[in-house]
C-alpha cells in the first residue's frame, strides 16, 4: 500500500495556484487588445476606387493649372458676336457690298458694343450669336468721338451671356492683353500680347474724327476685329478694338492695335464711368 509522503495540499490545487498570475495577465493583455482595437480600428484594405482616386489626386497636383489665355477665352467667347453688314458700293455703282467686324453683349437686354466705322453707312446688320444663331440687328445708339455704336438683335437667342466689364485703369504697359472676334471673318479667333502703350490718339481713316486715350496692344488684329472685345487676364473687357496702325497699304497687322477703353466705349450703352 502506498502512502502519502507528507500531509500538504495535492499538486492539482497548487498548481493552479502558481498557474493564476499567468492567467489573469494573459487576460488583462487579452482585453488591452480588444480596448485598443476598439479605440483605434486597423484601416480597411483599400478597393480599387481607393487606388483610383489617390491617383487622380497624385496627378492633379502635378498638372499645370490651364493658362491664362484659355481661361480668358471661355469667359469672353459666349458673349462675342460676329457682324455682318451690307452697304452701298463705295464708287457709286448699283449694288452692295459687304463687311464684317465683331461685337460684345454688355448687358442683360442683349445690347452688344462694335465700332462705329463698322456699322456707320451700313443698310443691314445681322449678327451671329455664339450659339450659332443669327438675327438681323438695329443700331440704337451712336458715339462718333470714340466710333462706338450699340447694337441690339431683333430676335437675340433665349440666353443671353453679357460680358464682364474691367477697368482700364488697372492695367499697365506689360500688362496681358487678348482680343477676341472675327478676323477676315474667321469667328471666334484669339490672339494674345501685351499693352504696348497707354493714351495714344488716332486720326480715323476719310474722317475728320481723332480717337484719343486709347490703349495700343501688340495683340494681333485684323479687319474683322474691330468693335470686338479687349480683354484684361482676368477675362474682364477692357477695350473695344479699333484700328490697326500700319504704314503699308495693305490691311495686315503690323504689331499695332488700338482699343477704346471700356470706360469710354460703355457710355454708348448708357453705362456708367468708373
Amino acid at each position: 500500500m502506498t502512502v502519502q509522503a507528507d500531509g500538504g495540499p495535492p499538486r492539482g490545487p497548487r498548481r493552479l495556484a502558481r498557474a493564476a498570475p499567468y492567467v489573469l495577465g494573459a487576460a488583462v493583455a487579452f482585453g488591452a487588445v480588444v480596448v485598443f482595437n476598439l479605440v483605434f480600428p486597423a484601416p480597411r484594405p483599400l478597393t480599387q476606387e481607393d487606388v483610383d482616386a489617390r491617383v487622380d489626386q497624385a496627378l492633379a497636383s502635378v498638372t499645370p493649372a490651364p493658362a491664362f489665355s484659355e481661361l480668358v477665352y471661355q469667359a469672353v467667347r459666349p458673349s462675342v458676336v460676329l457682324v455682318q453688314i451690307e452697304r452701298p458700293r463705295p464708287d457709286g455703282q448699283s449694288g452692295s457690298e459687304e463687311g464684317v467686324g465683331s461685337g460684345v453683349v454688355v448687358n442683360a437686354a442683349g445690347d452688344m458694343l462694335t465700332s462705329l466705322h463698322v456699322v456707320a453707312d451700313a443698310t443691314s446688320v445681322v449678327v451671329t450669336f455664339a450659339d450659332g444663331s443669327r438675327s438681323p440687328a438695329d443700331v440704337i445708339a451712336r458715339d462718333p468721338k470714340n466710333d462706338i455704336a450699340v447694337l441690339r438683335a431683333t430676335t437675340p437667342p433665349g440666353e443671353i451671356v453679357p460680358a464682364t466689364l474691367g477697368d482700364p485703369s488697372s492695367v499697365r504697359e506689360g500688362s496681358e492683353a487678348y482680343a477676341v472676334g472675327s478676323p477676315f471673318g474667321l469667328m471666334d479667333s484669339m490672339s494674345a500680347g501685351v499693352i504696348s502703350g497707354l493714351d495714344r490718339s488716332f486720326q480715323l481713316e476719310n474722317s475728320d474724327i481723332v480717337l484719343h486715350g486709347l490703349i495700343q496692344i501688340d495683340a494681333a488684329v485684323n479687319p474683322g476685329n474691330s468693335g470686338g472685345p479687349l480683354l484684361d487676364r482676368e477675362g474682364h473687357v477692357i477695350g473695344i478694338v479699333a484700328a490697326l496702325l500700319n504704314p503699308t497699304k495693305d490691311d495686315v497687322f503690323a504689331g499695332i492695335g488700338l482699343a477704346v477703353p471700356i470706360t469710354a466705349a460703355g457710355g454708348a450703352a448708357g453705362m456708367p464711368a468708373y
